[in-house]
């Protein structure tokens, strides 16, 4: 790529969220892509928190969800918090005066990584929907790239949420021997259907909003509305009924707005409502603000495609030539999109691929956003996992 593509490529993410990764690792010129076809002078951007070691055998890869970028916690090139801040640090769950933790952005996303939103070196102009169809299969792929990018032959551990879970099902499957661990959180191996409803539902919302354009939106217009709907529907999803009861009720809406402004909401055509509402509408401005649309649905269906019985004819068969030592598998009790019988189908698989495999499913309120909320029961679990003796074979 040449030197002004990169700098538009840049400015591109940054228009989306100024805390793209402090690094970037160029992919091969011509990518291929799981479902066909290449990616021209793609890039990946990650941030790394720990040391490497001398053998380069204490590294962490770490798999976001869908959308997340790779800013996991703050570090001297950038102090801010990240969205797991308090699983990675000195003495945390991802113990970093012992592990060489690497956070990458999902290839196909905003956030630094080439994706819908990075200009197309060919043409000059931002990919939009010409970008080539996406796979949970790329971003694992492009996840590897990095890694051995890095000079590592072979990772401690791989870890994935969500979007992230998938992502490391994925890498498994593509590259056997290449990972001694794994850490499987609310993922799944195939998307059950009501997940890909609700998801498809999103992508409605965001297509047919006028500003969409068939994906030919301007950064200065674009589908905010579609994009707010599509977020409302997965805020929804990500948290569980009983929680919403609790923390809301039928508590009414503020007549006025934190900053101090009318809430216009209550003035809107049927707009007596409730709490939730409110919260619901601040969460969908923020989203619609930080993620691009394109990048949205590319990532979305890639994970209502995704089957990892696809690679060799069953879950476990998928995984059998990957060697994995040990897999912890968690989930949530109140976890509607990822389900916790998903969460046993990917612990089923493991053991029988010769993996010896904890299952944990928490009781949690918090839903699929539990990891992300409900800190202190992951951080037991996954700091165990990890702390445990390689030579004894503990798994925690």
């Amino acid at each position: 790529m040449s030197r002004p593509a990169r700098e538009l490529a840049v400015q591109a993410s940054m228009a989306f969220d100024e805390r793209v990764a402090s690094h970037r690792m160029r992919l091969p010129t011509d990518f291929p892509l799981y479902k066909g076809g290449a990616l021209r002078d793609g890039v990946v951007a990650y941030e790394t928190w720990g040391r490497l070691s001398a053998k380069r055998d204490n590294a962490i890869l770490l798999f976001t969800g869908l959308s997340a970028s790779a800013h996991a916690a703050a570090s001297p090139a950038d102090p801010t918090p990240g969205w797991w801040e308090a699983m990675i640090g000195p003495g945390r769950a991802l113990d970093t005066d012992k592990w060489f933790v690497i956070c990458v952005n999902s290839l196909g996303g905003c956030f630094g990584s080439t994706g819908p939103a990075s200009i197309d070196p060919a043409v000059g102009r931002v990919y939009g929907t010409r970008f080539p169809e996406l796979a949970v299969e790329d971003i694992a792929a492009a996840g590897h790239e990095l890694v051995r990018g890095l000079g590592i032959v072979q990772l401690d551990t791989i870890v994935g949420a969500s979007l992230g879970g998938m992502t490391v099902l994925a890498y498994a499957a593509l590259f056997p021997r290449s990972t001694r661990r794994v850490v499987s959180i609310s993922g799944s191996a195939a998307a059950r259907p009501f997940a890909i409803a609700m998801r498809s539902l999103q992508r409605e919302a965001i297509t047919s909003d006028p500003d969409w354009l068939a994906g030919d939106y301007s950064a200065h217009r674009r589908p905010a509305a579609g994009m707010r709907m599509a977020r409302k529907l997965g805020t929804i999803t990500y948290r569980s009924a009983e929680e919403w009861q609790q923390r809301f009720a039928r508590a009414p809406r503020q007549a006025v707005k934190p900053g101090g402004a009318p809430n216009d909401l209550l003035r809107a055509p049927f707009g007596a409502g409730f709490a939730i509402e409110d919260y619901l509408e601040a969460q969908a401005q923020k989203f619609s603000r930080t993620f691009d649309p394109n990048c949205y649905l590319y990532l979305s269906r890639a994970m209502d495609r995704f089957d990892l019985a696809a690679h060799r004819g069953s879950f476990a068969a998928a995984l059998e030539p990957a060697g994995i030592e040990h897999a912890l598998v968690i989930g949530v009790s109140t976890d509607i999109l990822f389900t916790p019988a998903e969460q046993r189908e990917v612990a089923q698989a493991f053991e029988r691929a010769g993996a010896r495999t904890r299952l944990l499913i928490l009781d949690s309120l918090e839903g699929h956003d539990a990891f992300l909320v409900d800190i202190a029961q992951f951080e037991v679990a996954i700091g165990e996992f990890l702390a445990a003796d390689r030579r004894l074979g503990a798994t925690g």
